[in-house]
This record gives C-alpha cells, sequence and structure tokens, in this order.
C-alpha cells in the first residue's frame, strides 16, 4: 500500500508511482503503519454513552411529604394560637362592653380642682352613688354606715354639678319636689334652680367635715360642713341636705346652707 504524503491518500495498486491529484510521490507503508491508517479512517460509532457520572450516584427525585408535614404543622400552631387569643382577651372585650362603675372614697376626704377649673371632670371625677344598679324595687338600704358612704358620694357628685352648672347631672341629683332656698333667702324648686344655675370657677378644691347621717326608713339627712378653698380665700358652710330613697337610688328633696363664721 502507498501514500501520498502531501494529501495523504492511500493507494493500493502497486503500480502506481505518483499521485494521481497533486502529481507528488507516493511513499510505500509499513504495516503497521497501515493498521494504523485503518483505524484513523474507521468510522465512529452513531452513539457514544456519556462517560460522565455526576457524584453521588443516581438523581432521586425530591421528597415532597415534608413540606407537606411543615404546612399543616404552620397551620396547627395558627388555628391553636387564635383559640387561646380568643379565650384569653374575648372576656376582655366583654367586660370593657360591659364597664362597672366604682365610687372612689378620697383617703383624706378631700377634692381638688388643680390651677384650671375646665380639668374638673377629670381631677374631681364625679362620685357615683353606690347603689346606682339598683333596681327600682330595691328596698332603701337600712345600714347608716353604707348609707353615710352613698350620701357622701352623692354630695360630691352634687358639689361637681353645681360648680360646672351641669344641668343633666343636677337633674339626676335633685328629685323632682326638690325644694330649697336661694342666695337671696326665697325658695326655689328644682326646675329654677337648674335654669338658674352659673358655673363657679374660683373654687381650686374642697373637703367635707363631721358628716352625720340620720336614717328614717327611706328617708336621711346628712348634716356636715363643707370647706371651700378659693383662689383668694377660705370659706366654710354649714349644712342640712335631706334626701328620699327613690326608683333604687338616693336623690335630694332639700337643702340648707348657712355660712360658718
Amino acid at each position: 500500500m502507498k501514500r501520498c504524503p502531501t494529501c495523504n491518500k492511500t493507494f493500493t495498486d502497486q503500480n502506481l508511482i505518483y499521485c494521481v491529484d497533486d502529481g507528488t510521490p507516493l511513499v510505500s507503508l509499513h504495516v503497521d503503519d497501515e493498521i494504523t491508517e485503518v483505524g484513523r479512517s474507521s468510522t465512529p460509532p452513531a452513539y457514544q454513552p456519556p462517560s460522565y457520572v455526576p457524584p453521588g450516584g443516581n438523581v432521586t427525585k425530591p421528597r415532597t411529604w415534608p413540606w407537606v408535614a411543615g404546612v399543616i404543622g404552620l397551620l396547627v400552631i395558627a388555628l391553636v394560637g387564635f383559640v387561646i387569643a380568643a379565650v384569653v382577651y374575648l372576656p376582655r372585650l366583654q367586660k370593657r362592653s360591659n364597664p362597672v362603675i366604682v365610687s372612689k372614697n378620697n383617703s383624706n376626704n378631700e377634692n381638688s380642682l388643680g390651677n384650671s377649673n375646665s380639668n374638673l371632670g377629670n381631677q374631681n371625677s364625679v362620685e357615683k352613688n353606690a347603689n346606682e344598679h339598683s333596681s327600682p324595687d330595691t328596698p332603701p338600704p337600712t345600714d347608716k354606715e353604707l348609707v353615710l358612704v352613698q350620701l357622701k358620694d352623692l354630695e360630691q357628685e352634687w358639689t361637681v354639678a353645681n360648680i360646672n352648672a351641669d344641668k343633666k347631672a343636677l337633674a339626676k341629683v335633685l328629685a323632682d319636689d326638690y325644694v330649697g332656698p336661694r342666695a337671696d333667702g326665697k325658695i326655689q324648686g328644682k326646675t329654677e334652680y337648674i335654669n338658674t344655675i352659673q358655673r363657679d370657677t374660683s373654687v381650686q378644691k374642697w373637703e367635707f367635715i363631721d358628716l352625720r347621717v340620720t336614717l328614717h326608713g327611706d328617708r336621711a339627712t346628712l348634716l356636715g360642713k363643707v370647706h371651700f378653698y378659693l383662689q383668694d380665700r377660705e370659706v366654710t358652710y354649714d349644712f342640712v341636705d335631706r334626701f328620699v330613697w327613690r326608683d333604687g337610688r338616693w336623690q335630694a328633696t332639700g337643702s340648707e346652707v348657712t355660712l360658718n363664721q
């Protein structure tokens, strides 16, 4: 077998001396070269299997059940949290929607208006009657100590209403048959009392002194002194206030006030 060193074509005709394509003298091939040449000219197989195998061997599909379990766990935790929140906060919301007013008693029996009379409602909160939530058919209390506390609270509410000229509060404190003297000594009823009341900005604070109560069935009388701290002076009044138990609460039916000299 002969080969052209220029175009590398091989020829089996031993009689050829020159390449038929380019005229280059042919070179004789040995047996080993023929085997190599045949190996070079052989056609590669149509499919070569991959020689690269990824680390870890076979690739498996990711498992989905851990994700499903995690999502279910989160939903369960959220549901439990919602139930706990409902159990804890629902009673509080119900209490807020139905507040219970509790009477407050000042330990030193003193009430302050502060520097501004506009803050009267905050600094001297209205004292609620201890029996405010009684039904209209509730019988009058018979314990004098309890009645004294109730009437003291009502006196606080009455004083605040007078200073603020709070007509709505006065309408609740005074009984329909209330009768009492005016500043000029003339007698006035509930309607005139409420219509002529004027706000008093001179009062800074006050305190009740030596309160005593007498009780006769559904009637009670409260006696004592009230000391007012005004902007430029202090004054003390002796008072006798009369009350009746009506519609499940105490209501004022009369009042007598005298300046203590």
